[in-house]
């Protein structure tokens, strides 16, 4: 009779298995099928999603018996999600720590208010900022790159006040952008083609560069196809949506500016920066950006400076600026050049070109020199919310004259995964050669497991994606590719600060603390990758914040996946039930034994005035 009884258990329970696999994927494809389609609707994520993905994976996951410890643990009364309310309409482009309003409180000296000043934990906003009537999905890239829908930030004053210039251009429902600049009227590809003439751009020997006040980063843009990448910033001021324009085009960029806080970027991390008509005054404050600037360019770095004071004999009456004043900033300037033991390359029209030395051994002469200032600190990359120093960055030391300082790089892409520098110097501790090696392994198996739930990962739908705690930076090494690109964040309570050896790798990324809000305009990535963040963050600061700020820069139909311990999955697919995005839970691809697992969420489509979308 009991043999009977289990029988008949046994066959229930495979019953209401295969009855919540069979509902499960029918939920997907429903949910797919609602989503909108085609240009100006939306593109079906959710949908390509689910019809791309093995639903046989399911099968695989039995909450009740895998998961049953931890959730059991929940009460149901206690089970129903918070629900989170649209913002207001007029939060539609809302930057919390750059918010216009609040930043004309801070001091104008040395634009401290153009920099970072978060809202008050009190004046936080707990809702979901709404995307702008008409919202639409990106084109692809390379199509991006010329063209943006004008729904998407829909901003003309670029287009009357660079008019001359050909920044940019409204026709019907699009932005074009020709690819030119203030001081690259015959375009950005003419401008790269004067400077690879001193520069070696095209060997791959410079791969990441610096673009600061970059407008809306054509200049980075354009080095894209040449298999540069730009890390472009420029302030939210008076230009309305820079940097939201650069990032609708698929171009790498963040609100910032050169002001009385260093750049959160490591030092030696730039093979290149640039500044075309950048307006940043490099002559004054006794050559201090000059010398943030020699912090993070890499020793045999290059320094670009078009624009004034450059060709000021030729310019002065065009700029309306007196000869002796920009005379005498050009002094300054070529002055503090030579204390930083940069070569002057080059200087023909309105393009100056300076070359850092590779090592100090170069610079013997500045010893004697009182404004040498060399900085006391030992960790050059030590930078979140700290003060700009007026001293000089010390070069590594090395054994002969023609050794680079830091370590010699392979061009790209070789240097993409051999094993950089820092690693082989053991500079970051606790990370040995055999350490990287089996992390590049353990992501290419990752990202392979990622491809099977999202089969579009590398199709080209995902431009911007964003890894929030990128460690060595191998996830983004693995997904390398023409179509994409990864912003590496490492949060700066990380236990290894390991930002340097990602660039090293060829790779772009920043420091951030996720308890604030990043430096970006909402809707600017199309997939975040959260791996153990919110252990990371335990006790930190509060989940539900970092999941809305996790909302605020993701765009409609966007995805996100998350990797983390089973139970702290649990607990975030709870607060997200309350947030429109749709959800799966996935096994770790070693099987369901492994305590770590993976959550996948596509974020609905919802505009201003859409259904559901009232201010609260």
């Amino acid at each position: 009779m009991a043999m009977k009884m289990n029988s008949a258990d046994s066959r229930t329970r495979r019953s209401v298995s295969i009855f919540i696999v069979v509902g499960l994927c029918c939920f997907f494809y429903i949910l797919g099928a609602w989503q909108k389609s085609g240009f100006g609707k939306g593109d079906s994520i959710a949908v390509e999603i689910t019809k791309q993905t093995d639903c046989s994976i399911l099968s695989n996951l039995n909450f009740e018996t895998h998961h049953g410890g931890d959730t059991r643990a929940i009460d149901d009364s206690e089970s129903k999600a918070q629900v989170f309310k649209p913002c207001d309409a007029s939060y539609t482009d809302f930057t919390p720590c750059q918010d216009q309003m609040h930043a004309m409180a801070f001091p104008r000296e040395n634009m401290n208010y153009r920099e970072r000043h978060c809202l008050p934990e009190k004046e936080k906003l707990h809702c979901l900022i709404p995307a702008p009537k008409g919202y639409v999905t990106p084109f692809p890239w390379p199509k991006s790159r010329d063209y943006v829908p004008y729904a998407n930030a829909p901003y003309k004053s670029l287009t009357i006040e660079k008019a001359v210039q050909n920044w940019i251009q409204y026709e019907g429902n699009v932005f074009r952008f020709p690819g030119g600049g203030t001081q690259f009227p015959q375009g950005a590809d003419t401008y790269i083609d004067q400077l690879a003439s001193v520069i070696p751009i095209e060997n791959g020997k410079v791969r990441t560069a610096l673009d600061t006040g970059c407008g809306v980063a054509s200049w980075g843009a354009y080095l894209w196809k040449r298999n540069v990448i730009a890390m472009s910033f420029a302030p939210r001021d008076s230009h309305e949506a820079q940097v939201q324009f650069a990032l609708e085009r698929g171009v790498p960029a963040v609100i910032g500016v050169l002001g009385t806080i260093k750049l959160p970027y490591p030092s030696r991390a730039f093979d290149m920066a640039h500044c075309s008509r950048c307006l940043i005054p490099w002559h004054g404050n006794d050559g201090m950006y000059m010398m943030e600037i020699d912090r993070v360019l890499r020793p045999g770095g290059y320094w670009v400076l078009s624009g004034p004071p450059i060709n000021w004999k030729n310019n002065y009456k065009s700029w309306k600026r007196p000869m002796n004043e920009l005379q005498e900033e050009q002094r300054k300037i070529e002055e503090m050049a030579k204390l930083l033991c940069w070569e002057k390359k080059h200087q023909k029209g309105d393009i100056a070109i300076w070359r850092k030395r590779v090592n100090a051994k170069s610079c013997q002469g500045r010893q004697d020199d009182s404004r040498a200032s060399m900085c006391e600190s030992k960790n050059a990359d030590d930078v979140w919310y700290k003060k700009m120093e007026m001293c000089i960055t010390p070069y590594p030391e090395v054994n002969s004259p023609d050794e680079v300082a830091g370590g010699e790089l392979k061009p790209f892409p070789q240097r993409l995964n051999a094993v950089p520098p820092r690693i082989a110097s053991r500079s970051v501790p606790g990370v040995s050669v055999e350490t990287y090696l089996d992390d590049n392994k353990l992501w290419k198996k990752h990202v392979k497991a990622y491809k099977k739930i999202n089969r579009i990962i590398d199709s080209g739908r995902y431009r911007n994606i964003m890894d929030m705690n990128a460690g060595l930076g191998s996830f983004a090494a693995a997904l390398e590719s023409p179509k994409l690109w990864v912003m590496n964040v490492v949060p700066t309570i990380a236990d290894k600060n390991t930002l340097g050896v990602i660039y090293e790798r060829g790779l772009i990324g920043i420091y951030h603390d996720w308890c604030e809000a990043f430096s970006t305009y909402p809707r600017t990535y199309d997939l975040i990758h959260a791996n153990g963040v919110f252990s990371l963050y335990r006790n930190k600061c509060k989940p539900e914040d970092i999941l809305l700020e996790m909302d605020r820069i993701l765009r409609p139909e966007g995805a996100i996946i998350f990797r983390d311990e089973v139970d702290v999955l649990i607990g975030l697919k709870k607060i997200v039930g309350g947030m429109r995005w749709n959800t799966k839970m996935v096994d770790h691809e070693d099987g369901p034994l492994v305590n770590e697992k993976v959550l996948v969420a596509v974020k609905q489509y919802w505009v201003v005035g859409g259904k559901n979308s009232t201010s609260s």
